[in-house]
């Protein structure tokens, strides 16, 4: 089959591509940006890469008429846009109209539980979008699930957070809010096995683990396979806002997301019981499983997606790509330096495993008190980290920066700031002809901007002196 994949970046997209490769299907995959492709898609023959932004009709055109399933996986966690709700009801619309012009016999659709009397904004939106997606020229099938485990989700992430940085944790009401976490590989096999089937068509379903768990016992559940003893006393009083803080201040979310969250969470997450587990032939796990099948990714350093490589986790960056690859130079400061380049295949291993638990190779304490400073005023702060060790592609969040390009053949990696600055930020890592050239750009903003330059000036000789000498260092 000929297979769509929207949100093909995502977390959900990321895992569900080698998944429909596997089974040998030709997946198409829908990308606003194609700066973010990932490198291994341009080489794979059964892979094919459109540019579509759904929010611009005219770029839809560039999807191929013939297809047989589309997976639609565009939504939102983030409150960066007042008016979110709107854009994601004219994705929808958007999808609909151009999809009525093609071939296409089944749309899925991951949405969420919505049987909740009150619904967040966010739950009330996906609510609306199924039924903008409806429509008598292709069966639809939905799927709704509610707290998603895995490797590299928010849920997990977050509840990581917790579990290991708070020994006692005095917590918001919502902690008693009751829901039925489901594993990542379930969700992919709901997703991957409706494919094709006429008896799904048109059809909803609520998916969901086999346990009825609140936060509170997901977090001690947590600790336990941790093998942390965790205290947890629930406050009746805590309001939304001072929630939001205390999640930002714990976790790695954005104060953004927080906020989003702590809204989600306030929504029990009962699903409705159907028929599909048999359909599907799908068993969910546990959410000790689900847990512990995580911890086997990270251990073995293979986790395919993280959330925070999605553009909700993106303190600054909101335009496309190519806005930012184009490092400016007009009104800029820099910092440049170079270096022979003694070991190449060495030199390309560290810039290419930068940031994260391996640090910044030189004075990485001052980048921990950047980013402490960053989570202080607002920002996103280190904790993000990355999401592998060694490999990095475009969209990638390393820490306070995005990646905005990453090629190894090119020798060349460029990074954008995405911690508070008055002013924009660029660090590129580039070689050629035998040497290792080192540039930090910043474009100011006002007077202000120009103060901060000077005032970090002095930390810089030393932090990208050190961090250059680090890098072509020979053994």
């Amino acid at each position: 089959m000929k297979i769509l994949v929207t949100g093909s970046t995502g977390y959900i997209g990321k895992r569900l591509i080698p998944i429909l490769i596997n089974e040998g299907h030709d997946v198409i995959c829908a990308l606003r940006d194609k700066y973010r492709v990932d490198k291994t898609y341009l080489e794979d023959e059964h892979i094919s890469v459109v540019e579509a932004d759904f929010l611009k009709p005219e770029t839809l055109q560039n999807i191929p008429k013939e297809i047989d399933v589309a997976y639609y996986l565009i939504h939102s966690m983030s409150n960066t846009s007042k008016d979110f709700e709107q854009l994601e009801a004219k994705c929808a619309d958007n999808f609909r109209t151009y999809f009525q012009t093609t071939n296409v016999k089944q749309v899925i659709y991951l949405s969420g539980i919505t049987n909740d009397a009150y619904l967040s904004k966010h739950l009330q939106s996906r609510k609306n979008v199924e039924e903008l997606l409806e429509s008598e020229h292709y069966g639809l099938t939905i799927f709704k699930a509610g707290i998603i485990v895995g490797s590299g989700s928010s849920s997990f992430e977050i509840i990581r957070d917790l579990v290991e940085k708070l020994p006692v944790m005095i917590a918001p009401k919502w902690l008693n809010t009751k829901t039925q976490p489901l594993a990542v590989r379930d969700v992919l096999s709901f997703l991957s096995k409706a494919k094709g089937r006429e008896e799904v068509y048109n059809k909803s379903y609520d998916v969901f683990g086999p346990e009825v768990l609140t936060y509170k016992q997901m977090l001690l559940q947590f600790a336990d396979i941790r093998e942390l003893k965790r205290y947890i006393l629930t406050v009746p009083v805590m309001t939304p806002k001072l929630s939001s803080y205390w999640l930002y201040f714990v976790t790695s979310t954005s104060y953004k997301l927080a906020t989003s969250l702590v809204e989600s969470m306030g929504v029990e997450i009962i699903g409705n019981k159907s028929n599909i587990n048999e359909l599907l032939d799908v068993h969910p796990i546990s959410y000790r499983a689900a847990v512990g099948l995580a911890f086997e990714k990270i251990e073995q350093n293979s986790i395919i997606s993280s959330w925070k490589d999605s553009m909700v986790s993106s303190g600054r960056l909101k335009n496309s790509f190519h806005k930012y690859i184009n490092v400016p130079t007009y009104g800029c400061f820099t910092d440049y330096k170079e270096r022979k380049v003694e070991d190449m295949d060495r030199t390309i291993n560290r810039i290419w495993s930068i940031g994260g638990s391996t640090g910044w190779y030189y004075g990485t304490y001052l980048w921990k008190i950047r980013g402490y400073l960053d989570k202080l005023f607002g920002g996103i702060g280190l904790r993000r980290g990355r999401t592998h060790v060694s490999e990095i592609n475009a969209g990638d969040a390393l820490d306070f920066w995005r990646v905005i390009f990453s090629d190894k053949k090119e020798r060349k990696l460029l990074l954008y700031a995405e911690m508070k600055l008055p002013g924009e930020a660029w660090l590129e890592f580039k070689i050629e002809d035998g040497l290792l050239k080192q540039t930090a750009t910043f474009r100011p903003r006002g007077l202000a901007g120009r103060l901060y330059w000077y005032s970090v000036l002095p930390f810089h000789w030393f932090i990208f002196n050190g961090m250059i000498n680090k890098l072509v260092e020979v053994e």
